[in-house]
């Protein structure tokens, strides 16, 4: 311990020393600086500074211009939490993480003021399994790329916040209108009567006309808002490559093949194949719910969790067929001599197996022997076992997925704001937390 005295000599003694490296002597490898980092002292050698002379703290002639004679230490009005990794870089020879309470977006701030430079970032990125700012292409010529950032980036703008909340809505009214239709109050049947007697066929009916404009008008919007994409798009081949837009065509492609089927006249009635595709286009429709998926962060995370996830799920599915079958088979001959028409096969059997591993339990069929119902007993034991067993790994992989796409998300954000700054745009137009 120093008395306040000893230390201000010290420093005074510090600041002739640096004044004296400034004129381009070696520093001293006794020398010790003082670094105040809004308010918060630390101390090192300057040997261990000059390790890394292009960065900030490295170079005497940057570092003097945050020189505090007065107190006699260099002053940092910067993020406290990130400083210490920041020196630990130059302490521990180039090594740098980020601590786990500080933010991706305020980090990498932190690591372009000390000017730690390019590879440290992106090695900083890739230790993060993320990319670097660079990696967000753009297309050529300004226009289009205002026209990218405003339908691909919602947090871009205030107008592209709008676009997309004015987006999803449009996403579910199309939703809503494709469950409503089905109502028997919203619904017209074809009825013939033959011999006094009234015969309502299902395969034949017709919606209301003001589903179908409400429909036109969703198609329509969607079908505009792909052919922006489109034009804005960096890269057009890998447009098609895209999962979300391949999404987008596919929401669209039912309502055309509608149009087309009603301008030629096809007769949809039972006789032809026509009803059958015909049905499968309007059930085709339900795809368009997974639009969401576009503006929805949790449902791109969950898809990527159930990529990542596949080999547990592919075990889950391996062991609950081992399940089925085994208890199916059990409960089948549990029951054979005492109710044989409860179970009446093996194969029949699979779908008592099925929602009782499930924890279902449908109750259409269940034993009635005590053997049978202990069979019943073990197949749900064995089922709540099996599905819990690899639930730890997708949620973990689950949080792992989150956590990165949050990161991703103010690694995005900190590259438009950065780009509207050089812009020189107003603060008021840079974007806000959606």
């Amino acid at each position: 311990l120093r008395t306040r005295d000893q230390r201000s000599g010290k420093l005074e003694t510090q600041y002739q020393r640096q004044e004296e490296d400034s004129t381009g002597n070696p520093p001293v490898s006794s020398e010790r600086i003082v670094l105040n980092v809004s308010g918060l002292i630390f101390e090192t050698y300057a040997i261990t500074l000059h390790k890394f002379p292009n960065t900030l703290l490295g170079d005497p002639v940057k570092r003097a211009q945050f020189f505090d004679p007065r107190h006699g230490h260099y002053f940092f009005d910067r993020h406290r939490g990130s400083f210490e990794s920041i020196l630990f870089y130059y302490q521990g020879n180039g090594f740098i993480q980020r601590p786990l309470t500080v933010p991706l977006a305020v980090f990498l701030e932190e690591v372009k003021f000390f000017q730690l430079g390019e590879k440290v970032v992106r090695s900083l990125l890739r230790d993060e399994g993320l990319k670097s700012m660079d990696d967000i292409l753009l297309p050529d010529g300004s226009s289009r790329q205002n026209l990218w950032l405003f339908v691909e980036y919602p947090l871009s703008s205030r107008y592209a916040r709008w676009f997309s909340i004015f987006s999803i809505t449009i996403i579910l009214i199309s939703v809503a209108s494709f469950c409503l239709e089905t109502l028997p109050l919203f619904i017209t049947y074809h009825v013939e009567i033959t011999k006094t007697v009234p015969k309502f066929t299902a395969d034949n009916f017709f919606f209301r006309e003001e589903f179908f404009y409400v429909e036109l008008t969703c198609m329509l919007w969607f079908t505009i808002e792909i052919f922006i994409r489109f034009y804005s798009c960096p890269n057009r081949y890998s447009f098609f490559r895209s999962a979300l837009n391949i999404l987008d065509i596919a929401s669209v492609l039912p309502f055309y093949a509608l149009i087309i089927m009603m301008c030629f006249e096809i007769p949809i009635t039972r006789p032809t194949i026509y009803l059958r595709f015909f049905h499968f286009l309007r059930l085709f429709r339900v795809i368009r719910v997974l639009k969401l998926s576009r503006h929805s962060k949790g449902l791109q995370v969950l898809a990527k969790t159930m990529v990542a996830s596949s080999r547990e799920l592919t075990l889950l599915l391996f062991f609950l067929i081992v399940c089925v079958v085994l208890f199916a088979t059990a409960v089948y001959y549990a029951e054979l001599d005492s109710h044989p028409n409860s179970f009446a096969s093996i194969p029949d059997s699979f779908w008592w197996a099925v929602v009782t591993v499930t924890t279902v339990g449908y109750g259409d069929m269940h034993p009635q022997t005590t053997l049978g119902k202990f069979v019943g007993c073990l197949c749900a034991v064995a089922g709540v076992l099996t599905i819990a067993l690899p639930v730890p790994v997708i949620v973990s992989n689950f949080n792992y997925f989150y956590v990165k796409e949050r990161e991703n998300e103010e690694l995005i954000n900190y590259a438009l704001l950065n780009r509207r700054r050089t812009q020189g745009l107003a603060d008021d137009q840079i974007f806000t937390e959606f």
